[in-house]
């Protein structure tokens, strides 16, 4: 009886667990990310999600701008602003890109980091069967033994990494020598320079912040970083609570803004005090002076004087004979003349009227423009000049209900519209005024402009990493510059006993280079090497 033998039933292609799938999964996921083209395409989205921050106005730096815009296109502003247009550089959609680049960075340069190590570590190449195949070659001989040759070859190639191998002839060795091993110790520096630059750009997003208020210079006005509130805006890291701020306090004592003749800038400088760490328990001010991008350095913090404005100065005089003096900053409108707009509010003294609601009505709204040199065309203002040399105003005065009691938010600058339209403020007087003029209105107040103050815009800065960035920074730029300039360059050797002549010290020596780089002038350098080392030979 016979057997037949059956054949095994097809196996169907192996079913890979669940576990497995998701570690595929993540593993493909991770090696697309850290590719170069997927680092390169997430460097031009962040370029392009940029846009929107460069052209639209942002709530972080001008929030009156946005409401304006925003009111402006009721059906597509609320839109926009649901999209974070208005806050691009902290919304979660440029968030993620910049997260997605920074991990595919990292995760690109990590591995070539060790690249470059293994390339730093590795020994010359053995030599190639065929010499004269090489771009630079040479065939000769010399006079001494292949021990000699091999002994004087190494002490001239000092700086070049050598190795000696053993050939297949008797008696024939091969020498391996490379140079330029410091383009990769330059490449490896570079891009681990890089990391850190990145880390330290991160770290100092998170646990940095940055402030800006506005001071009222040649007074001795200043403030101290208390809190958040001591400034006019502030920016905290994503890790900042605004709680910790680095103690310190400065006051202006003088703003001078130089100028050409055609009116444009040429220079900014103010002289301020300042305390910070002991000084502040001593009470101790330390005077210095800081201009555009020289700014202050100290505690870890740098004080930057961003842009300066004038603050026209007004004393309110009630019925009463009791007087209010309010100086506060105007916004320039025109960057050139520094022709400024802005509003200023006056509240009754205390007990001046008998009741909240007749105080309230009886409140002093001042609205209009500030010219630092005044030239009136008819009754119409304009400022020809943008340092204060003929300061006058333009200005609408109201009395009524200012909101100052509201406790609702209004704008710095001009006066709430609704206020006007529903009778509850009222234009008394619009009237030129130069400094010491006055103007009464119809119950005996009496508004005087007294001229005007100039005010700076302080911006204190905190950035932990600074430090880091700077030297990361440097140390990129040194790398680079070491990969660039260095150059890879291989010599080989082969040396045996010449079979064919009666002398017995007589070498065959075959010599081979190649730049692992283009490099102009390695041929010349390839016959110096030649010179020196086989002096003592002949050949072609």
């Amino acid at each position: 009886m016979t057997e037949t033998a059956t054949a095994p039933a097809p196996t169907g292609p192996r079913r890979q667990s669940p576990l497995g799938r998701v570690l595929a999964t993540a593993r493909n996921t991770w090696r697309g990310l850290t590719s170069m083209r997927t680092a390169l395409m997430l460097l031009f989205l962040l370029a392009l999600a940029a846009i929107p921050g460069a052209l639209l106005p942002q709530r972080s730096l001008n929030a009156q701008k946005v409401d304006e815009y925003i009111a402006a296109r009721p059906t597509l502003g609320p839109w926009m602003d649901r999209l974070e247009l208005f806050d691009v550089f902290s919304s979660f959609w440029f968030t993620a890109i910049y997260v997605l680049l920074f991990i595919s960075l990292v995760g690109c340069i990590l591995p070539r980091v060790f690249d470059h190590y293994r390339a730093l570590r590795t020994e010359p190449v053995k030599a190639p069967r065929n010499l004269s195949r090489l771009p630079y070659h040479f065939e000769g001989a010399d006079a001494g033994t292949p021990d000699e040759v091999v002994a004087r070859t190494r002490k001239e190639l000092r700086g070049w990494r050598t190795v000696v191998r053993s050939g297949s002839r008797d008696g024939e060795f091969t020498i391996s020598a490379e140079k330029g091993y410091t383009r990769e110790a330059g490449n490896l520096v570079f891009h681990l320079a890089l990391v850190c630059l990145l880390a330290a750009i991160a770290i100092g997003k998170l646990f940095g912040y940055e402030g800006n208020v506005i001071v009222i210079a040649n007074n001795g006005a200043g403030f101290c970083t208390t809190s958040p509130a001591a400034f006019d805006s502030f920016r905290a890291g994503n890790v900042i609570d605004g709680t910790g701020l680095t103690p310190l306090c400065v006051r202006v004592k003088n703003f001078k803004a130089d100028y050409l003749s055609n009116g444009q800038a040429e220079m900014f400088t103010a002289d301020i005090s300042y305390q910070a760490g002991a000084d502040l328990r001593s009470d101790t001010w330390r005077d210095t002076t800081i201009a555009v991008n020289h700014p202050l350095r100290l505690e870890g913090d740098r004080i930057y004087l961003q842009g300066h404005g004038f603050a026209p100065q007004f004393t309110v005089t009630f019925p009463d004979g009791q007087t209010r003096t309010e100086t506060i900053q105007w916004r320039p409108d025109d960057a050139t003349t520094f022709l400024s707009s802005g509003v200023l509010r006056v509240d009754p003294p205390g007990g001046m009227y008998p009741n909240d609601a007749d105080r309230r009505k009886n409140q002093i709204a001042i609205q209009g423009l500030f010219a630092p040199t005044g030239l009136l065309h008819g009754t119409l203002l304009t400022s020809a000049f943008p340092a204060m040399q003929n300061p006058m105003v333009a200005v609408d005065i109201y009395r009524g209900e200012t909101g100052l009691d509201t406790g609702r938010a209004q704008s710095l600058f001009t006066l709430d519209p609704e206020m006007i339209k529903q009778g509850r403020l009222t234009k008394e007087e619009r009237v030129n005024l130069e400094p010491g003029e006055s103007v009464s209105l119809s119950d005996g107040t009496k508004v005087t402009f007294d001229g005007a103050e100039e005010f700076v815009n302080l911006q204190v800065s905190h950035d932990p990493a600074q430090g880091w960035v700077l030297a990361s920074a440097i140390t990129m730029m040194v790398g680079l510059l070491v990969s660039l300039l260095v150059k890879r360059r291989r010599i080989w050797l082969r040396v045996y006993p010449d079979a064919t002549s009666d002398d017995q010290r007589r070498t065959v020596v075959e010599m081979g280079g190649l730049a692992r780089t283009d490099q102009a002038g390695w041929g010349g350098e390839f016959d110096r090497l030649r010179t020196r080392l086989l002096d003592h030979s002949t050949g072609e």
